[in-house]
């Protein structure tokens, strides 16, 4: 083969290039690791030599190589056997599945381990939709394992359900303090009712075995092949460090960015991760923050444009299904939510955010902050524009996580600085009907506004939060075009819909916007990556509700072919 010839070509397709004026070619040339051209298909076909790979699309379409741009890659592959039992919907469906797969997995379990299970959603277990007061209790694992630990995750992460063996090895009872930024759940005679949320259900996931670093690695390299049979070659792993040494099997811990760098180095990581280090946990402090940082300073990798640290990650306050985000109006049933952070006081807690953010602005970070009530995402936003005020940056490229609840001044606030916002659009599939409940229909209508984002200037990611949701862009896709609910089928918010191209940017160049890379990857162009995805049809003037039934055909990855169906 020529040295200027083409490894691979795509031609007779639909190419979505996704860049500015979201242009659509009908071919695509690949030579070694970058793109060589886009075009019609005789100039594609032109460009082939003897030893070109030519793919005859037929119609379908070529996109860039997907960005989830909010995915907890080695936490996601540690809930998958044999780490953790699968307790989600649709996997299960009720209290008496839960308890049926515990019972199981206690019967082949060596007596005294730990079971540890994750995904479980009130909002879809039938006992519960039919009594709106019950709700998962230690009382429903003890039935089953009354002699082993039980440790299940929701499908949040931001809630824990334990039974009475998990309890009493973790020390846990009536007397037992919450930590700060958490809650303990008592019957009405004081004893605990097995559901820890926020920073309280560390007190059980912090004791459970951690797996060794091989074990890390295979989980990563799991996780990464299922991402190229969905198109997907680069994302965000938002929060590695010391912070998250409490979390499930330490999926947030260094142990994991040690496992990412071996990989790394020993040329197995196949896909682009960028990660926010997490210096401090949920309910952490200022200090946390600072003993973070100089423990882990930036940490170096062999390839920067396969994996690198780029920001900082920290927790401000909950999220609404539990009612711990942080609202400037009451939750219906009483309450405003709280910062997850330390201090005695509001007032304590807000001056330790603020500190918490000028910290990692001023150690040179991008900032990405887990908030999602209004009155919380305020306060960071405001936090972002006093930290850069103090010692300016140009180009920070600080954004919200999740922000839920964003009020149009935080908008414009972003939109003027420069900074975004990541959203969550399967999340908001999933549990739209459940927030009709916790926020009342006016509030849930709005939650995750993206088009009043877009139409403010703000620059909108979009992403699954794996473990939260599956990594499934075209869900993702759909929803931010329908904004149906997955429960009922009811349109929630429809004035917030947006058009395919901005919901495909918000998976591809936004993405690569957030991550620091637009310069080599994120849009089908001469001298970039090649990164793409082949899909099985053509996705313009597609009816959003069939974009979930899309399939992968292809994915290449730095210009190799990594998936093929």
């Amino acid at each position: 083969m020529s040295d200027t010839a083409p490894t691979l070509v795509l031609t007779g397709g639909q190419v979505l290039t996704v860049d500015a004026g979201f242009t659509v070619a009908e071919g695509v040339a690949v030579r070694g690791r970058d793109i060589l051209a886009v075009g019609s298909d005789t100039e594609m076909r032109a460009l082939a030599g003897p030893g070109t790979r030519i793919v005859e699309l037929g119609g379908r379409t070529v996109l860039p190589g997907i960005n989830d741009s909010h995915l907890h890659g080695a936490a996601y592959g540690m809930t998958k056997p044999p780490f953790a039992l699968d307790v989600g919907h649709p996997a299960v469906r009720s209290l008496a599945d839960i308890a049926a797969a515990v019972g199981w997995a206690a019967l082949e379990a060596p007596e005294g381990e730990w079971i540890v299970g994750l995904g479980w959603d009130a909002g879809y277990l039938a006992e519960c939709l039919a009594d709106p007061g019950r709700f998962p209790h230690r009382r429903d694992l003890d039935a089953v394992a009354p002699d082993h630990p039980v440790c299940l995750t929701d499908f949040s992460s931001h809630m824990v359900w334990v039974n009475s063996e998990a309890l009493r090895r973790c020390g846990i009872d009536a007397d037992t303090p919450a930590p700060p930024g958490g809650v303990i759940d008592h019957d009405p005679d004081g004893r605990p009712t097995g559901i820890l949320r926020e920073s309280a259900g560390r007190l059980v996931q912090a004791e459970l075995p951690a797996p060794a670093p091989a074990q890390r690695r295979q989980a990563i390299q799991g996780v990464i092949r299922e991402l190229h049979s969905r198109g997907i070659t680069s994302y965000t792993e938002p929060g590695l460090g010391p912070g998250g040494a409490g979390s499930l099997f330490g999926g947030l811990s260094t142990d994991n960015w040690t496992a990412y760098a071996d990989l790394a180095a020993s040329g197995e990581l196949q896909a682009r991760v960028s990660v926010l280090l997490l210096p401090a946990p949920m309910g952490g402090s200022a200090d946390d923050v600072r003993k973070g940082l100089a423990e882990l300073h930036r940490p170096e990798s062999a390839d920067p444009r396969l994996l690198r640290a780029i920001g900082v990650k920290i927790f401000a306050d909950g999220v609404p299904p539990n009612r711990t985000a942080w609202m400037s109006e009451p939750y219906p049933d009483g309450g405003h939510g709280a910062l997850c952070v330390h201090g005695d006081t509001p007032a304590l807690q807000v001056h330790e955010l603020r500190e918490m953010i000028r910290l990692g602005h001023e150690a040179g970070f991008q900032l990405g902050v887990h908030v999602t009530g209004d009155r919380a995402i305020d306060l960071v936003v405001d936090a972002f524009l006093a930290a850069n005020t103090a010692a300016p940056r140009p180009d920070a490229r600080h954004y919200v996580i999740h922000g839920d609840f964003i009020s149009p001044a935080g908008l414009a606030k972003l939109a003027a600085h420069g900074y975004g916002v990541n959203m969550n659009p399967a999340i908001k599939w999933t549990i739209s009907d459940l927030m009709d409940e916790v926020v009342g229909p006016e509030r849930s209508a709005y939650q995750w506004p993206v088009r009043s984002a877009l139409d403010a200037g703000v620059r909108v990611c979009a992403s699954s939060d794996a473990p939260i949701t599956e990594p499934d862009w075209r869900q993702g896709v759909a929803s931010m075009m329908l904004r149906e609910s997955k429960a009922s089928g009811h349109p929630s918010g429809p004035e917030q819909c947006v058009p395919l191209a901005d919901a495909l940017r918000a998976y591809t160049s936004t993405a690569a916007w957030q991550d620091f890379a637009d310069d080599f990857k994120g849009t089908l162009a001469p001298g970039l990556a090649a990164d793409l995805c082949v899909l099985d049809r053509p996705l313009l003037d597609l009816d959003p509700h069939e974009i979930t039934q899309v399939q992968v055909d292809l994915t290449v990855f730095d210009g190799r072919v990594v998936f093929e169906r």
